[in-house]
């Protein structure tokens, strides 16, 4: 069936939500709508984020300096809950006027750093520890392969994933046209690896961290409930570094951070030590009442 044909305006102006499950944070200006302070823990590095893959991607890295032994890396986890509208707050703004999850403020010096975007944050902390870089003659392939996921992941999420699974209504010719790229994404991954291990270098970096939270945990079946529609299990040599990155302890503790939904047992709304993950996942709060 063809869909109604949409003349634009000649000026756009927002008069309505637009629809779909995330609608309510999404408007046209920037800047905060509340005052509110964010919460500071004791630790140098103070996370504000949600277990979104964008979120994802920083609580993993910062749970393998950990694993590695990089005790500078303790970390307060703080929830920012985008549906409440929390990254709107002066506070939340303040650290990133984007006013996106995840948000860093590196008080590890004499002067407070703030960092927003997760692929800053990662190369942030990568090089402020040295861990999880390539050696001098693979830095570009891997800063290429983490740029290519920040420019190429908006095309999943905000393409894909908005139409195929929060759009108001199913739409065929943007899911045809997110789906389509999203496969030829896989395809580019799928293609690389079946020749490495890793992304860049020999060796896993943020590179791979970045990736894996959006197209590792697609191939995995965790984003969208669309593993079948992209028949994602064709793509085996993705799908085999995404199980191996899976498989990571550090990994799998990434992942539970800043989690609000899903298994209770996998929920750990904030993190402050790495106690947390023993005491106060979801699960074991609603058993201690």
């Amino acid at each position: 069936m063809t869909e109604p044909t949409y003349t634009p305006p000649a000026v756009w102006t927002w008069e309505t939500e637009s629809g779909g499950k995330f609608a309510s944070i999404n408007r046209p200006v920037a800047g905060p709508t509340n005052d509110k302070a964010l919460p500071v823990g004791e630790h140098g590095l103070q996370l504000y984020s949600l277990a979104t893959p964008n979120g994802v991607k920083v609580t993993v890295l910062l749970e393998e300096l950990l694993a590695e032994g990089h005790t500078g890396a303790e970390y307060d986890a703080w929830l920012i809950r985008i549906n409440d509208g929390d990254q709107f707050g002066s506070g939340f703004v303040e650290v990133n006027p984007n006013s996106k999850i995840p948000a860093l403020m590196d008080r590890t010096g004499e002067t407070p750093v703030r960092v927003f975007e997760s692929g800053a944050i990662l190369l942030h902390l990568a090089e402020k520890f040295g861990a999880f870089l390539t050696g001098p003659e693979a830095r570009a392939e891997m800063l290429s392969w983490l740029f290519w996921q920040m420019g190429s992941a908006p095309y999943l999420g905000g393409g894909f994933g908005h139409f195929y699974a929060y759009a108001p209504e199913k739409m065929e010719y943007p899911i045809n046209r997110f789906a389509m790229e999203t496969k030829r994404q896989l395809d580019v991954l799928d293609r690389h690896l079946a020749e490495r291990d890793w992304m860049a270098g020999g060796v896993y970096t943020i590179a791979d961290m970045a990736i894996w939270a959006w197209y590792g945990q697609l191939v995995l079946g965790r984003l969208y409930e669309a593993a079948e529609f992209l028949d994602v299990t064709s793509y085996t040599h993705v799908l085999d570094w995404a199980e191996r990155i899976d498989a990571r302890p550090a990994v799998q503790r990434g992942r539970m951070v800043n989690r609000t939904f899903g298994d209770p047992a996998m929920q750990l709304h904030e993190r402050h030590s790495a106690a947390d993950f023993d005491t106060m996942t979801e699960d074991k709060r609603a058993a201690a009442g």
